[in-house]
């Protein structure tokens, strides 16, 4: 590679001003925004499907749920993947997967046909553009700033996915949904391109230093590598608080993209919200959440991290049970937008820095990857639990009640286990 002919620099180098950490989290931030918008475009195809081929919501809830299964699997193995073939090699191959999964779907006309494609050829390659990677770049190419950088990654990822709903959904209207399709396609294109030309593997390969890094630091290992995962693995399961934070990020899952992204358009649905409108107030949702996750990564560098997810946790769950309370509105759901956007991945981050002041830097991006699979599981439980409770029941707000329940539980969960961290919790707050 040419790069790495460059003579290293000094710890502090920039390249014209701009360390080059900065664009590999800008160029990351767009890789993971490419996989979450060809993730998550199965939330405003529901009704032009159904309206197409005759599927019922529980059909494509499927789908979703598959896609929530396979995109956990592939957070799970995000890290040890990159460490044992390369960070470029890893994204590069996923977002292939995401656009041969996108572009066979255009001609699909069974169900099992959107399953396997948007399930497992789409939902491996989005998780392997996850949270995960965000995590690995944070720790990779950053010494400093590394709660703002994984905040501000998964809120990129989310908030540019649900900002882009509202032109996808014109582009269904105006174009039908295979435009929509064709339009992710080019976003997972120039992503790729992006990767190829500004993402080296390591800051060791252009000459530099970790960002904030102040002195020539002792060589570290890197993640661990696949022959180590299964020993580590039953390290890390005899661990409560690894427990105690997989079920909880499970929650996460369940009351983010499994229920609202998945089926707030078919729930507006039912209350003669249009799709427009829905749309907006996911965009809304998505605005909100990049400031949130970005605050949160801010203040999980400075806070106590069980407490913020104490209050990050409840505060969600009030908001939910409140709505399931409430007449569903456009004007409804534009406050519960403002009050549940702040949140929609404030966790993140948090979580993150309990993972590693628990386990260890060398292995956060790992034992991470475990933790997040939870995530998947309960948003694939969710997404699939809200559209058959929606079949059986013929409402979704028996499914809002259950999971706002299931975050209070999750804030109260996550106390307890922020005093039995003690000095490691404190430990999760002492970065620079």
């Amino acid at each position: 590679m040419i790069e790495a002919a460059i003579p290293r620099r000094p710890a502090t180098a920039t390249r014209e001003g701009v360390h080059h950490a900065w664009i590999v989290a800008g160029v990351a931030s767009l890789a993971m925004l490419a996989a979450s918008a060809a993730a998550g475009v199965a939330s405003i195809l529901m009704l032009p499907l159904q309206r197409e081929f005759g599927w019922d919501i529980g059909a494509v809830s499927s789908a979703v749920s598959a896609r929530w299964l396979l995109f956990g699997v592939a957070g799970l193995l995000a890290a040890p993947l990159i460490d044992a073939c390369g960070l470029r090699r890893v994204v590069l191959s996923a977002l292939a997967l995401i656009a041969a999964g996108l572009l066979a779907s255009l001609a699909m006309t069974r169900t099992w046909h959107v399953i396997l494609l948007w399930g497992v050829l789409v939902g491996t390659g989005s998780g392997l553009l996850s949270v995960t990677l965000g995590v690995m770049v944070a720790t990779r190419w950053f010494s400093e700033r590394r709660g703002l950088v994984i905040g501000a990654l998964g809120g990129a990822a989310t908030t540019g996915q649900m900002i882009m709903l509202p032109p996808l959904a014109a582009l269904v209207e105006t174009c039908g949904w295979r435009g929509c399709i064709l339009a992710i396609c080019g976003l997972v294109v120039l992503a790729a391109a992006a990767v190829s030309a500004l993402v080296p593997e390591r800051p060791e390969d252009v000459g530099l230093q970790p960002f904030g890094t102040r002195a020539n630091p002792p060589a570290t290992a890197g993640s661990a590598p696949l022959r180590d995962v299964a020993s580590t693995f039953r390290e890390t399961s005899r661990s409560g608080v690894f427990w105690s934070l997989l079920c909880t990020f499970a929650v996460c899952g369940a009351s983010t993209g499994g229920l609202i992204q998945a089926h707030l358009v078919p729930l507006c649905a039912d209350y003669a919200v249009t799709p427009a409108q829905a749309t907006a107030v996911l965009a809304l949702i998505g605005l909100l959440a990049f400031a949130g996750t970005s605050i949160s990564g801010w203040l999980s560098d400075r806070f106590d991290a069980g407490w913020l997810l104490f209050w990050f946790y409840g505060l969600r769950g009030l908001s939910l049970v409140a709505l399931s309370f409430s007449e569903i509105s456009f004007a409804g759901l534009s406050l519960f937008a403002v009050l549940y956007g702040l949140d929609w991945t404030a966790t993140v981050p948090p979580t993150a820095r309990l993972v590693a002041a628990r386990f260890g830097l060398q292995r956060a991006s790992l034992v991470f990857g475990w933790v997040f699979t939870g995530h998947q599981l309960g948003g694939a439980v969710a997404a699939f639990g809200a559209g058959t409770a929606r079949i059986g029941l013929g409402s979704y707000l028996p499914a809002l009640l259950l999971t706002g329940s299931l975050c209070l539980m999750a804030s109260a969960a996550i106390l307890f286990l922020s005093t039995r961290l003690g000095p490691a919790a404190a430990e999760a707050n002492d970065g620079p």
